[in-house]
């Protein structure tokens, strides 16, 4: 139809009382995630919290429409992850980056985000600095320094150890739970006894666990990025014969998520964690949250990736819902700030300051419960800011 055809049907449909329909306004979402690759289960994870809570909460917000953009980096690829999100910005016309399973993805994605003044929403990275690349992100997950150094001070004034061992994956996270962990174990009196950084890139544990074993440390504190990692420790810590009950053996959720609790068996019993969520927390939005997630997916428990998508697309609808569905940079970033919501993980908001999450921190320990091995919670910490930019501040 010509354009002034298209005039005269709409003059047309004036006269007769009526509006001519107009096609919706959509904001768009580039969702850059590692579909494939080693990481691909969490960003599998990831992926379904983001369509659970779209399903559960339409696809239509202040009424724009939701569209969903994905791209894959295929592992740990800066360069890859700032070309996509590039390639999003300027071809796709995004309005919102989201996602980033990992670090360094959600660090070279940042530039991006801060040049265009793009609403940036992290669903999982969680090397503290990563908000401090961009005026325009925010992050819905955690920060390891968050989980690490409350489990430090929490191992060296209620965990019953003076030392301990420490062992972390070489990269930006490890290195942030490492120093975390470190720093508050030794603020509050105990004593790192050695420390090894292993590598990122599909590492053989055995010998690192060997060579802690062979210390006979009174406590080892470990971390590993989540996804297919933290079974093969476990597997390592078993075959070994690092024992939780002579050793004790602190870490973070990943160390005892579901994979790795499978691989160790009953080896597992009593390893303590620190982490913000677990599909066994005891709430009735938690629960609805697991059933509805494995009903959906394959009777597959949630963990804290899809935890962080299907929270990071709630931050999304309210930044929408307060700005009247604006979604430039500025009316977003604005919204989000001082955001406080219910989670499934329970009370949590943004800290109006560094845009990070505030949230409670779990101290968990693996026991049996009706023959099947699970994180029990037994106590927790309320109201954890990142002690990084808490640091900043002074």
């Amino acid at each position: 139809m010509r354009a002034s055809h298209l005039l005269l049907a709409g003059i047309a449909a004036t006269a007769l009382g009526l509006t001519p329909v107009l096609a919706q306004e959509s904001v768009k979402i580039g969702v850059i995630m590692t579909y494939s690759g080693q990481f691909a289960d969490a960003a599998t994870q990831m992926d379904n919290g983001i369509k659970l809570y779209m399903k559960q909460h339409g696809d239509t917000v202040a009424g724009k429409k939701i569209e969903i953009i994905r791209k894959d980096t295929g592992g740990p690829a800066p360069d890859v992850a700032k070309r996509l999100a590039q390639e999003l910005v300027v071809r796709d016309k995004v309005d919102i980056l989201a996602g980033f399973v990992l670090t360094p993805n959600a660090m070279a994605a940042s530039d991006v985000s801060d040049q265009a003044k793009k609403f940036m929403v992290i669903m999982n990275a969680a090397t503290a600095i990563i908000t401090t690349k961009s005026n325009y992100s925010t992050r819905v997950s955690q920060t390891l320094p968050q989980v690490t150094e409350t489990l430090g001070k929490w191992a060296a004034t209620k965990g019953g150890v003076t030392k301990a061992y420490s062992m972390v994956s070489d990269y930006g996270p490890g290195h942030d739970a490492q120093g975390g962990f470190e720093r508050a174990f030794k603020a509050a009196g105990g004593e790192i006894v050695g420390a090894v950084r292993m590598p990122v890139a599909n590492p053989d544990f055995s010998a690192f666990v060997q060579r802690a074993k062979d210390l006979n440390p009174q406590s080892i504190f470990t971390f590993v990025p989540g996804g297919a990692q933290p079974a093969a420790l476990g597997k390592a810590f078993a075959e070994r014969g690092v024992n939780p009950k002579t050793i004790k053996i602190f870490g973070t959720g990943e160390v005892t998520d579901d994979a790795a609790l499978k691989n160790m068996g009953d080896a597992a019993l009593d390893i303590i964690t620190a982490w913000h969520y677990d599909h066994n927390h005891d709430s009735k939005l938690n629960k609805d949250f697991v059933a509805a997630y494995k009903k959906d997916f394959g009777g597959d428990n949630p963990n804290f990736f899809a935890l962080g998508g299907y929270d990071g697309m709630h931050l999304i609808y309210e930044t929408l819902k307060k700005t009247g569905g604006k979604a430039d940079g500025d009316s977003l970033i604005a919204a989000a700030k001082g955001l406080k919501w219910e989670s499934p993980r329970g009370p949590v908001s943004i800290d109006p300051e560094t845009r990070d999450i505030i949230q409670t921190i779990y101290i968990r320990r693996v026991e049996k419960v009706g023959g099947e091995l699970k994180n029990v919670e037994f106590d927790k910490i309320e109201n954890v800011k990142d002690p990084v930019k808490e640091a900043m501040k002074k």
